[in-house]
């Protein structure tokens, strides 16, 4: 019983925190560039796992480290850096609606390439979202998504490498702690994200406050959207099941589009609103089993 009110907090949570951070990632491009909020993300995670999991890295077998190479490059690195430079562009709430095409990508990639079993009705799912997320796009009406749809495949790419980084998880790295694979991610990216940061110019206006008050908004993203949450992420699906701890990708859009429209102006017509819900339906047919 215990576990069973456990999960369900969890999910909750992670659903509230994770549609947040959009909002957040807004919020920090109003005094940072795209480039700079990404490795500040990267960075302030990496000092929080870093700190609470250092004892778990000497755990990770030497021939399972390519493997945390691959998935911090795949599910962490490259899509930190591309949903920043969407979030300039595109509305949160139409980035955290086109997140939720990442069980359906996850489905994909492990179709094609890890040898995944799936029914029909999964399948259905897959086109669902798809027709979704072209009624999303392409009929936004407002001056950050129509004008510059084209951003909207950025997210759409980050959602195809986390669908990458999940089924190398399931299959090369099931057996390691979540804990562990989360901390081993952060110390492979932690100098990559310090380089980036440095060449990008962020040391020269460091001082000004604009970029003062953008890292406090990051530093949140970074240990609580990011380090935490993948922490309690991964202990979700010990209590549970992957299909169970994906559904939180339904709240997350919801979240989104509620921070969005009271904080940050924002808006959806009636063509978006119906594709949002298309997307979350085929979210939903393609994670049943």
């Amino acid at each position: 019983m215990e576990n069973s009110n456990t999960k369900w907090y969890l999910l909750a949570f992670l659903g509230c925190v994770w549609g947040s951070s959009f909002v957040l990632m807004q919020l920090g491009l109003k005094g940072v560039n795209s480039v700079q909020m990404g490795s500040l993300r990267i960075l302030f995670a990496g000092f929080f796992l870093i700190a609470v999991g250092f004892k778990q890295i000497p755990k990770i077998p030497l021939h399972k480290w390519k493997y945390i190479v691959i998935t911090s490059l795949f599910g962490t690195f490259l899509p930190v850096y591309l949903f920043a430079i969407a979030l300039s562009k595109i509305d949160g709430s139409v980035s955290s609606i086109l997140n939720s095409l990442t069980p359906l990508n996850t489905l994909i990639i492990g179709l094609l390439f890890f040898g995944l079993n799936v029914q029909r009705r999964q399948v259905f799912g897959v086109i669902l979202g798809f027709l979704g997320c072209v009624l999303l796009v392409w009929f936004s009406d407002g001056e950050n998504t129509t004008k510059n749809y084209y951003y909207a495949l950025l997210v759409l790419l980050a959602t195809l490498f986390y669908g990458i980084n999940v089924n190398l998880i399931k299959k090369y790295l099931s057996d390691l702690k979540p804990l562990t694979i989360s901390t081993g991610n952060f110390v492979v990216l932690f100098i990559p994200a310090l380089l980036v940061l440095y060449f990008s110019g962020f040391f020269e206006v460091v001082q000004d406050e604009k970029v003062k008050t953008a890292m406090g908004y990051i530093a949140i993203l970074g240990v609580v959207g990011t380090g935490l949450s993948n922490i309690l992420f991964f202990k979700l699906i010990q209590l549970s099941s992957p299909v169970f701890a994906a559904s939180v990708t339904y709240i997350i859009p919801v979240v989104a589009i509620l921070l969005g429209y009271f904080f940050m102006n924002e808006s959806l017509n009636l063509i978006q609103a119906s594709g949002a819900f298309v997307v979350l339906l085929g979210v939903y047919l393609s994670s049943r089993k």
